[in-house]
């Protein structure tokens, strides 16, 4: 990821921290993965970057970032998103 797309990426960041609740083209729900999760898409020089989000009521978990290749999310990232929220949430 470019210097430029992680300064992007932190700025977008900050707003979902302040509370500003970001549309499309900088971000979407993923209800697939669970309840207040949401992909910030960032474009870089030649690529295209995913940030997988949560917004809980004291912090903003992140949860993956990943090259974005494909149309649809992938399975495996699906996944591991919810293995790391499970593993986080208490019991």
């Amino acid at each position: 990821m470019s210097s430029a797309a992680r300064i992007e990426a932190g700025y977008l960041l900050g707003l979902v921290q302040e509370g500003v609740s970001l549309e499309m083209p900088q971000s979407r729900p993923m209800p697939q993965i669970g309840p207040r999760c949401h992909e910030l898409r960032v474009r870089d020089e030649d690529s295209n970057w995913r940030i997988i989000y949560r917004i809980d009521d004291r912090a903003i978990l992140v949860v993956d970032i990943f090259k974005k290749k494909s149309a649809a999310t992938p399975k495996r990232v699906i996944e591991t998103c919810e293995r790391r929220l499970k593993a986080y949430d208490p019991k």
